[in-house]
């Protein structure tokens, strides 16, 4: 590109119609990422035209994945404060007060495009990234979780896409030595091209202070440590906010290649570094590499940064300032140290087989300059890159769009009659028996169990495990003390934590949808017996530059807002993951499920007095917590369920409402009853409904269960499929029930409450479920047979 030298020329040429194809611009601003207007506001603001690296660094901190520039107005409405919130949005993760001195951290984040073109190294990197950003705040990572979605397991290329994503996760966790202790996996034709994965990890504080990106110190040494650099990764930040393509296969140098072993020393070295006290301000080099870490720290601390890159440790030979730039090599960080302290801190790097390099300082000039060869290859300000970045204007449609139109006009009258034994499946025309619907449901891969993945994962490393991923609705960790604060010292004390989300609920209504997936995550922890205290959350949409897809995405914004405001667990940070399209060779576009997961944590102050959802004893009483089975209610709901979807191919309906303020009356009482140790097991309604959690709970016991519906004008099906109604099914023995009763009466008379105590059944111990309805048996399952479906549904589609 020409170098322009007087300003006055240079503004009268770019406002010419014919500049950008004279000067070949248009060629970089597509590799870039960038639009026209970018262009010529990236040179107002620099007064003159970018070079090659300047433009590449605008590229990659100017995209959606760096800046948030079509997302940002919407999250700045979440509820981000709280009595625990010690560090909201805006640092590498979250961090909340736990009590007794400790501090939790944790985050969620996507990798979604890189694991689409190279599973293993797009699944194992992403998993690398979240630790990073955990452990940078100074914390030890003690837990993992994810959140996947794939096509169909019938199509070979999903499959593939599973296989290579479940080994990249369990590689990379299994040898940094982090359990993966927990998730959730759907499947969905709209994820064919597109899967999502999404990385949760978990940290507890090991620093006094909590350590932020903020740089200072004028003239202070800028220290990189870790992996070498090299061209791995090249414009992942740019890559990752593009839609795919038949094409993105080319774009696999985009995806990085990581090494969990040295991830592992990195982990040491930087807590015993932080523990020193030199270190002044620290920063992962994750998305857009060096750029966005001086960029993004320069910018925090309102300081400039100077880089030289001929200082940089390398792995290849001839690498360009560009490259330099916007390589995406992993295990690296940038610290901003004491001076003094670099021989101190050299040695402890080199002790764990790590490289490290004083390559920069700190300016007082705010300003990224970088410099490459004894030149100055880049002169930004440091604003432009990380802070003061486009905005995106996006005119929300106020009318439903019109596929929601046609899908809430749905309602279970357009079912066949619902008989005792059975009913008219629409898929094939043909007479279906409970038995076999049920038996159906628990074959289905979104339903059926994912212990063909999670066996995959080391979920007892570290020894701190409470239950074994699928035994409970939230995964438990223990949390042992790091030292006597004030005397008190509580051996007993866990972190609950799950990630939450029904795509088909949120495809349907993304307002009730995301509110659901919020609410369930509560619940999900509250059946643990986990108080919920704060959420992250992956946005998973389509592109917003279409106006459904930008709808989707501010009604899901506004539905968890309203949902955490609620249930006050606050916002403190998360992820964006937009362009989740996928482009046919015919220019057709499919877009995913808009896709917001929920990562809640929550804290249990005795491990002891935890439920799983496994029956305990036979002839235990089964009760359910929440709306009645019996009445009519817009809360509980066959539209939009796995029923619907998966026994009568209809993805159609509109979701139940989400009452909140039941949610809240719901989770409190079951804490409370699970923390006096009278109830055994808790389980909430979820995908499928009442049939299916009773089948989960005696598959996980391997006791029976004999359920006794009342009389009802209500479908068959309603009664046993419906989804909604914030419902958990609970097990005690007689003698506890009575101590249940006297609570549920105790609280009514106390308070005005809007949920019922139903008994349902009691626990057998014959291997067998037996649902009846006025003497009239409408379910008579195998335990094993139940248990045979469920557990190698999964194992099956990929054996074939």
């Amino acid at each position: 590109m020409e170098n322009f030298t007087e300003n006055k020329d240079f503004n009268k040429l770019i406002n010419s119609s014919d500049f950008f194809v004279e000067y070949d611009v248009l060629s970089s601003l597509v590799q870039e990422g960038l639009k026209k207007t970018d262009y010529l506001e990236i040179c107002r603001r620099l007064n003159r035209p970018p070079n090659r690296n300047e433009l590449g660094m605008f590229g990659v901190m100017w995209s959606e994945h760096c800046c948030y520039r079509n997302s940002r107005p919407l999250l700045k409405n979440f509820p981000t404060s709280g009595s625990r919130i010690l560090v909201g949005p805006g640092e590498n993760a979250g961090v909340v007060d736990i009590g007794l001195g400790q501090k939790l951290v944790f985050k969620i984040e996507s990798h979604n495009h890189p694991s689409a073109v190279e599973p293993f190294q797009g699944a194992a990197t992403g998993v690398g990234g979240i630790l990073r950003d955990i452990f940078t705040m100074g914390a030890r990572p003690i837990a993992l979780l994810n959140a996947l979605r794939f096509g169909p397991l019938d199509d070979e290329k999903n499959i593939s896409l599973l296989e290579g994503v479940v080994a990249g996760i369990s590689h990379y966790g299994n040898c940094v030595g982090v359990p993966t202790v927990g998730g959730e996996v759907g499947f969905d034709s709209s994820y064919s091209g597109n899967p999502l994965v999404n990385a949760m990890a978990l940290g507890l504080m090991e620093t006094e202070e909590i350590v932020c990106s903020g740089a200072s110190g004028i003239d202070f040494p800028v220290l990189y440590v870790g992996n070498t650099t090299g061209r791995d990764g090249m414009g992942g930040a740019s890559f990752a906010s593009s839609e795919l393509s038949k094409t993105s296969i080319d774009d696999r140098p985009a995806v990085q290649v990581g090494d969990p072993f040295l991830e592992k020393g990195l982990i040491e070295a930087c807590l015993e570094a932080f523990n020193t006290g030199y270190v002044i301000a620290a920063q992962d080099m994750g998305a857009a590499g060096l750029t966005c870490s001086c960029s993004e720290m320069a910018s925090k601390g309102e300081v400039g940064i100077e880089l030289n890159l001929d200082l940089v440790p390398a792995r290849e030979k001839g690498m360009t300032a560009y490259e330099y730039l916007l390589s995406e090599s992993q295990e690296r960080m940038l610290f901003v140290v004491k001076p003094g302290s670099e021989k101190e801190l050299s040695d402890l790097f080199t002790k764990w087989g790590l490289y490290v390099s004083v390559v920069g300082k700190v300016l007082k000039e705010k300003v990224v300059r970088v410099i490459h060869k004894g030149k100055i290859v880049a002169n930004l300000p440091a604003s432009s890159l990380a802070d003061d970045t486009p905005i995106e204007e996006h005119i929300l449609i106020h009318s439903l769009p019109e596929y929601l139109q046609e899908h809430w006009k749905w309602t279970e009258d357009l079912l066949p009659k619902s008989l005792n034994n059975g009913i008219i499946n629409l898929k094939n025309n043909l007479f279906v028996t409970w038995n076999n619907i049920l038996l159906n449901l628990l074959s289905t891969p979104s339903i059926a169990s994912k212990n063909w993945i999670y066996t995959q994962y080391d979920y007892q490393v570290q020894s701190n495990t409470v239950v074994s991923p699928g035994e409970a609705d939230a995964a438990v960790i223990r949390i042992r003390p790091q030292n006597d604060f004030k005397g008190q010292s509580n051996q007993d004390r866990g972190i609950a934590s799950v990630v939450d989300c029904n795509d088909r609920w949120v495809y349907l209504d993304p307002q009730r949808g995301s509110m659901a997936a919020v609410a369930e995550a509560a619940r999900n922890l509250s059946c643990v017996g986990a108080e919920p205290i704060a959420i992250t959350n992956n946005l998973n949409f389509s592109s917003p530059e279409k106006a459904i897809g930008f709808w989707q995405l501010s009604m899901s914004c506004k539905g968890i807002s309203n949902a955490c405001k609620v249930l006050n667990t606050p916002v403190t940070g998360g992820n964006v993951s937009l362009y989740n399209d996928t482009k046919l060779s015919n220019n057709t576009v499919i877009p995913i499920h808009p896709t917001p997961v929920i990562g809640m944590v929550g804290i249990i102050e005795n491990i002891n007095n935890i439920c799983t959802k496994s029956w305990q004893n036979s002839d235990d009483q089964i009760w359910m917590i929440g709306l009645p089975l019996e009445i009519k209610d817009d809360r509980i709901s066959l539209s939009a369920s796995s029923y619907l979807e998966y026994i009568h191919g209809l993805k159609t309906g509109r979701p139940p409402e989400i009452d909140l303020d039941l949610e809240k009356q719901v989770q409190s009482f079951l804490r409370q009853i699970i923390q006096k140790r009278i109830i055994n097991s808790a389980h909430d309604l979820g995908d499928g409904g009442l049939a299916i959690a009773i089948a989960e709970c005696c598959i996980s016991s391997g006791f029976g269960a004999n359920i006794m519906l009342s009389a009802s004008d209500l479908r068959l099906d309603h009664l046993l499929f419906s989804e909604g109604g914030a419902r958990v099914i609970i097990s005690c023995s007689e003698n506890q029930s009575l101590e249940l009763k006297k609570d549920y009466k105790r609280l009514s008379l106390e308070e005005s409450i809007s949920f019922s105590l139903c008994h349902l059944g009691t626990v057998n111990n014959q291997n067998n479920l037996s649902v009846y309805q006025s003497n009239n048996l409408i379910i008579d399952a195998n335990i094993l047979d139940l248990k045979d479906v469920y557990k190698n549904a999964i194992y099956k589609k990929i054996s074939k």
